[in-house]
């Protein structure tokens, strides 16, 4: 039978099972054979924080959603056309979230009455016409995986596993995905285990198989590559990218990289990933507790060195006395928060960028700290070259804010030319620079960057004191005088805002919109996507995203004042949009959700349609 072949220009599929059905793995691998197809991409991988929540209940669903096009595309999709559930937890938790119409791949198996009542199915859905508005494929998952490996010497145990790479061969055929790299995968994965290797990769064959002579799928579909810039690609997750950009920038300073890290959801993986980095001087320490990692990141910068610690945000909070000793001794610092959702331990695999007000104040003292936030998965690389930019230039503590969703989304990511990356110049000191020619002066500044000198320890006649008490402007001896201090703060607090960033940028096709949407982090996306609809539908709105947190680029009061009405979305309560109505007096009109997840684009651009409709 010859099946139909459907040409889509894009599909938001979604993965969802138990948090021990392997959907994360799932997920990964098609992604990856969507990116070796060509495709623009984006995913937003979502978990439960319990290394193992109760299985077959809607706390331990597990769920992986990709987004994929022939054209440009901005976020992971607001609703799924295509929902995997492997049992009725991840059927009931999901099913609020498809559009009418969607299709339904339901693995039958699991819908036993004893899994039914865990979630509180009276009677499966799969027998009523609870699921009538969708198109529901029922697939025996589990049994057909079992049956595949029929000739495998393992228990009915170890063959049910493979159910999720069963699932993986169906979706492969389904849209049309190359499957090599994922053979290579698992026998790369399992090579100290040929059965589990060959095991899985029969699965995978027999769920493509079952998909080409099924009755149940009539229509396979195609998705065309994406007309991208040209260049070499690869798909990268924000972690992944941000660990590349903080390597790419120690190579660009020349200084050796020095990762003192603990390990914490969701930034463990930069600390794994540059760990991996040896031949590049990369050395990672992994200490016993935040605040050791953030103070051996600062003796590393103080050696001369690249000082990194990463973090999320109750390690920010226990890290800041020491970011203020970076402050006060004018040393280069990195430190990255990958934002998640809090307070306290809050929901670690929960997305917000709810830190910003705790970047810019959470120090004693008047201990003002760069602030670079990242706007895509792949912009981690970038916004990690320019934190190195401006600790090593400038000679002070960068907070380089990233958060849960960029973390472990991922997207395509041109590969930079490394000859278009910028150079950063340490200008270590290598002479006495007193008038005389022989002394000393540790806090000499630079007329241009006003940074002191950074003099490796054990440079002969460069010897100062350091430490966090207030030192003497220019000599660097220890001071309590009054007027001194006062000297200190303006000059710390001038350093940081005469930091050279590029101006704030807007987007304004036409050029006569009188409302500006504004963002920072992790809101691009949506925010962009949105700004798309809203012009697609005739209505004019203007964007514009800051990199740029602290200082903030010169032009923002202006663009803000330029625009009727300025409307602000955070994943918090209101963060910047306090910041911006103190600085610049301009009534930013706040939208919030704190719900652990991204902003849609399709609930942001009826938000700004409101706002246009109201002007």
């Amino acid at each position: 039978m010859t099946k139909q072949v459907q040409q889509l220009d894009r599909v938001i599929i979604r993965f969802a099972g138990d948090s021990g059905d392997g959907m994360q793995l799932t997920g990964d691998r098609f992604t990856a054979e969507t990116a070796e197809f060509g495709n623009d991409l984006s995913t937003l991988p979502n978990f439960p924080a319990e290394i193992r929540a109760p299985a077959g209940t809607l706390p331990g669903v597990s769920s992986f959603q990709l987004h994929f096009a022939d054209h440009d595309i901005l976020t992971p999709g607001d609703a799924p056309n295509v929902l995997v559930a492997m049992n009725p937890a991840a059927l009931k938790a999901n099913l609020g979230d498809l559009p009418k119409g969607a299709d339904i791949i339901v693995n039958t198996d699991e819908f036993t009455k004893r899994n039914l009542a865990k979630v509180g199915y009276a009677a499966s859905p799969l027998d009523d016409d609870s699921l009538a508005e969708w198109r529901v494929h029922a697939v025996p998952l589990t049994s057909l995986t079992v049956g595949a490996l029929e000739g495998f010497d393992m228990s009915k145990k170890d063959a049910e596993r493979a159910k999720n790479m069963f699932a993986l061969g169906l979706l492969s055929w389904l849209y049309h995905r190359p499957t090599e790299a994922t053979i290579q995968f698992l026998e790369t994965k399992f090579a100290k285990k040929p059965v589990i290797a060959k095991a899985n990769i029969a699965a995978f064959q027999a769920g493509w198989n079952y998909g080409e002579t099924t009755e149940s799928f009539s229509v396979s579909y195609e998705v065309k590559p994406a007309k991208l810039e040209p260049g070499v690609y690869r798909n990268i997750s924000g972690n992944q990218a941000l660990a590349y950009g903080l390597v790419a920038g120690s190579v660009q300073s020349g200084l050796p990289l020095f990762l003192g890290s603990y390990p914490i959801t969701p930034a463990s993986d930069i600390l794994h990933e540059l760990s991996r980095h040896k031949d590049f001087g990369v050395r990672t320490f992994q200490a016993e507790d935040e605040i050791a990692g953030v103070g051996a990141a600062l003796g590393a910068a103080f050696g001369g060195a690249l000082g990194v610690t990463t973090t999320s945000g109750p390690g920010v909070v226990l890290k800041g006395e020491t970011v203020g000793l970076a402050v006060t001794t004018e040393l280069p610092l990195i430190l990255v928060d990958v934002q998640r959702a809090g307070p306290s331990t809050g929901m670690p695999t929960k997305t917000e960028q709810a830190d910003l007000l705790m970047a810019m104040f959470g120090r004693n003292g008047e201990s003002p700290v760069p602030i670079v936030a990242a706007a895509t998965p792949s912009d981690c690389f970038h916004a990690a070259i320019e934190a190195t930019r401006i600790a090593v230039t400038y000679r002070t503590p960068v907070i380089l804010l990233s958060d849960g969703y960029l973390a472990n989304g991922s997207e395509p990511w041109r590969i930079p030319e490394v000859a278009a990356l910028p150079v950063i110049t340490p200008g270590f000191a290598t002479a006495p620079n007193g008038d005389d020619g022989e002394t000393f002066h540790p806090f000499r500044r630079d007329p241009q960057t006003l940074a002191r000198p950074w003099a490796v320890p054990g440079t002969a006649g460069l010897e100062h004191r350091i430490g966090g008490i207030e030192k003497a402007d220019v000599t660097g001896n220890i001071s309590y005088d009054p007027g001194n201090h006062d000297t200190m703060v303006r000059l710390r607090q001038s350093k940081i805002d005469g930091i050279d960033v590029p101006d704030l940028e807007v987007d304004d096709p036409d050029g006569d919109a009188r409302v500006l949407v504004l963002g920072w982090g992790s809101t691009y996306g949506p925010i962009a996507a949105a700004a798309r609809r809203v012009r697609r539908a005739g209505g004019k709105v203007a964007q514009a995203h800051l990199r740029h947190l602290n200082p903030l680029p010169k032009n923002t009061g202006e663009v803000l004042k330029s625009y009727d009405k300025v409307l602000l979305p955070e994943i918090n309560l209101g963060q910047l949009a306090l910041l911006l109505r103190a600085r610049f007096l301009v009534d930013v009109i706040s939208y919030n959700r704190v719900r652990g997840l991204p902003f849609k684009a399709e609930e942001l651009a009826g938000v700004i349609q409101d706002v246009i409709d109201s002007e």
